[in-house]
């Protein structure tokens, strides 16, 4: 895409529907004149007074505590300098929505006209008892330094300048990384920085407060070097950085040099300056929206570079988004006083570990590649990482409860993680709830396609997770290589080729005996056994050697369920097994069934459905509510269609008299307990439903497929219930997420069968 392109792209976007980019929800019950009351006048007096008394309520009774200010003066916009503080308003407005995006962190933009500083640091001061904390954003140096270090002494929130601090963290993790790839020794490498503005200076400070010797720093603007004895254009944070060196330009000063750090112009260094540093130099050219010299010509000319720009087309992208939404989530869940050095190290530590983790198909997916590993084009992660949020806040949290400046300390780090995961993904809280009660048993899982690379890296992910004991079938060689290739160590897995595998002969046998009156031959069977590992996992799952069995990620899904449904009793001998997808939405989750298996199934089979359904849901401490749906509504419509759903709920209530169900009912009727009451005061479903029993087959796929593509929803499954055990069918092509949330779900029915 070509700039121009790009550029009006960019103003349709900000044009088209609603303008802008954020808006502002209320998020309490707003409906009745009880909301009212409540909201305002006259229930809103009594959390007032209780402020009054104590200002710290104010986090318990407001958004303060969620609520950051991203103020600009609009004086260094970008690369776009001084333009004023409304043309600045789109940033702001964008700053806001990445706070939102990345870390649930509300935000209001204020822009300021003026360029007096101390009416700024006043004007921020007058406004925080608003705010948990305030983001500095696009202001000129050397205004923005005085800003922000008499605001940290004026204030009792966070503040933060991102334009220096943010660039400063993040090339400071790539630079740790870096320096350990090359086996360099940050102590002694020599260093060269082209910007004296707020990134330079902040990234030159950082990067001394890790290691790195000032001595061995030259600084340059410009101007040229900041040496001792200069006198034109300095001020007292340049002065800070001025050093005893012969050298009065970049091009000098950059002779021998391992290390570059450019926050600059574009084209400010040439190949022929890279051509002079040290072997394996580090270049990180990180001017916007043009580096100081672009990604293929430094190559070029330094073929052992390790090199990082602010650019997302190239490799190693300074994006500040991978810092200050999670650096701001830390600091506001201990109600941290300021962000002070130690967090900011905190954090450049745990982004540059996150560098070396394998990459989630989500990232994978995002930039269009099949793999990142860390290695010189590979040393800071992604900004879609999201993983950033539960390796980062936490460390700033620690951190700032560690240096004593948190108000509000952590007194569980567990379960802060698994707070912070449920603001990645609704379905994080649930999954996290199957996962704890999952890796406490020692269960066993096979994966029939051990030899698949998905498969392998979510049993990577599934080893981290202490979960389950992976059960690996294929080839061994294949499996042994692919397990080397992504560091998984082979002790903690089993694999077994089930041509090798003396168990062969024992399962062909039971399968013969148990399908031989419906067309198998013992030779079929022992084929079988010798050449399917579908067929071979799920004699294993029912012979009980292992807990669970997870199949289909390289075939369709008939071809999935055949083996299952060949080898694995029923639950009941007359019983229907079922696909159901757990829907979880914004504040609530449902259960959809069955979207994968039957095509038109009867009354019983609705029935028996029904309560396998709700067997399960159960393990997730969920009390079952099931609303049996149709077109028709209690008898509005009496055609077989409806009739059946209707006697399908009346077997429900006389096989499980306990189960809250009703039907059959429309879908607005479930879901409106009113409107259900008024017209239908006999009604036994109570609320509203959280299991959803469609009619047949075409329904529920339609309906979860749709719902995942339209709506804000995680769709995790299919779940097989009816079995007798624990087996699963993936989707062909899941990702490594998906595996890994089925497996878990494998274990959780597994306890229910153990149960």
């Amino acid at each position: 895409m070509t700039k121009k392109d790009i550029y009006q792209e960019s103003l349709e976007y900000h044009s088209t529907g609603r303008k802008g980019k954020i808006e502002v929800i209320v998020t309490k019950p707003f409906e009745t004149q009880k909301d009212l009351s409540l909201a305002y006048s006259p229930g809103v007096a009594r959390p007032c007074e209780e402020i009054a008394k104590d200002p710290e309520a104010a986090y318990e009774y407001t958004a303060k505590g969620n609520l950051v200010a991203v103020i600009s003066n609009g004086t260094a916009v970008l690369g776009l300098g001084d333009i004023g503080a409304l043309a600045g308003k789109p940033v702001m407005e964008g700053k806001g929505s990445l706070f939102k995006k990345f870390a649930d962190i509300d935000v209001f933009d204020i822009e300021l006209q003026s360029k007096d500083k101390d009416e700024i640091v006043r004007t921020c001061e007058l406004i925080s008892p608003t705010f948990g904390g305030i983001n500095l954003e696009d202001i000129g140096a050397p205004d923005c330094f005085y800003i922000e270090e008499t605001l940290q002494e004026k204030v009792d929130i966070p503040v933060f300048h991102d334009d220096q601090h943010g660039t400063a963290i993040i090339s400071a993790a790539a630079l740790l990384n870096a320096i350990e790839i090359t086996g360099k020794d940050i102590s002694k490498i020599k260093a060269v920085f082209n910007g004296a503005g707020a990134a330079g200076i902040a990234c030159a400070q950082l990067f001394v407060d890790l290691g790195l010797r000032k001595e061995n720093l030259v600084v340059c603007d410009s101007k040229g070097t900041i040496y001792k004895g200069r006198t034109q254009s300095m001020n007292p944070y340049k002065e800070r950085f001025a050093v005893e060196t012969d050298a009065r330009t970049l091009e000098e000063a950059m002779v021998g040099a391992d290390l570059f750090c450019g926050v600059s112009v574009a084209g400010a260094v040439t190949k022929e300056m890279l051509k002079t540093m040290a072997p394996n130099p580090i270049v990180f050219a990180m001017a916007n929206p043009e580096p100081e010299i672009t990604y293929p010509d430094a190559v070029e000319a330094r073929p052992d570079c390790i090199m990082a720009t602010g650019r997302s087309d190239y490799p190693n992208q300074v994006n500040n988004v991978l810092c200050f939404p999670f650096l701001f989530r830390g600091a506001l869940d201990v109600r941290a006083t300021k962000i002070n050095a130690e967090m900011k190290i905190a954090a450049v530590r745990a982004i540059a570990a996150l560098a070396k983790e394998e990459v989630p198909d989500s990232v994978l997916k995002a930039y269009g590649v099949d793999n990142f590993e860390y290695g010189k084009e590979y040393i800071i992660p992604k900004p879609f990482d999201p993983r950033a949020l539960l390796y980062i806040a936490p460390a700033v949290a620690k951190a700032a409860m560690d240096s004593g400046v948190a108000r509000k300390p952590i007194k569980d780090f567990d379960a802060y993680r698994e707070q912070l995961e449920s603001t990645l993904g609704r379905s994080k809280a649930i999954m996290r709830y199957a996962f704890n009660q999952v890796k406490k048993r020692n269960f066993k899982v096979a994966f029939p396609e051990g030899a698949n690379e998905t498969v392998i890296r979510a049993v990577g992910r599934i080893l981290d997770e202490n979960l389950v004991h992976p059960v690996l079938l294929g080839d061994k060689g294949a499996i042994g290589s692919l397990l080397e290739k992504h560091a998984i160590d082979v002790s903690k897995v089993t694999v077994i080729d089930p041509q090798e595998n003396g168990k062969s002969g024992e399962y062909a046998q039971s399968i013969y005996e148990k399908r031989q009156r419906k067309g198998m031959t013992i030779s079929r069977a022992r084929d079988l056994m010798h050449k399917d590992t579908g067929y071979y996992g799920a004699m294993m799952l029912e012979k009980g050697d292992v807990d669970g069995l997870i199949s289909g990620q390289d075939m369709s899904y008939p071809d999935g369920i055949r083996p299952i449904l060949t080898c694995i009793k029923n639950e009941d001998p007359h019983g229907a097994v079922a696909g159901v997808y757990m829907m979880v939405f914004k504040g609530r989750t449902m259960f959809f069934a069955d979207t994968t298996v039957n095509i038109d199934p009867s009354a019983e089979q609705l029935a028996k459905i029904a309560i396998s359904v709700s067997k399960f849901v159960k393990e997730f401490a969920i009390t079952p509510k099931v609303a049996m749906l149709s077109f028709s509504n209690f008898g509005s419509a009496p055609v077989p269609e409806s009739q059946k759903i209707a006697k399908a709920t009346a077997l429900v209530k006389e096989w499980a008299p306990d189960l809250e169900i009703d039907g059959e009912m429309q879908g607005n009727i479930a879901f409106n307990e009113k409107l259900r009451g008024e017209l239908f005061p006999f009604s036994t479903l109570k609320g509203e439903p959280n299991i959803l029993i469609f009619p047949d087959l075409g329904s529920a796929n339609i309906a979860y497929k749709l719902l995942m593509r339209t709506a804000e929803v995680d769709a995790i499954g299919p779940i097989l219930v009816g079995l007798d055990k624990s087996a699963h069918v993936l989707e062909r092509g899941s990702t490594v997420e998906d595996i890994v949330n089925l497996t878990a779900l494998a274990g959780l029915k597994a306890i229910q069968h153990n149960s």
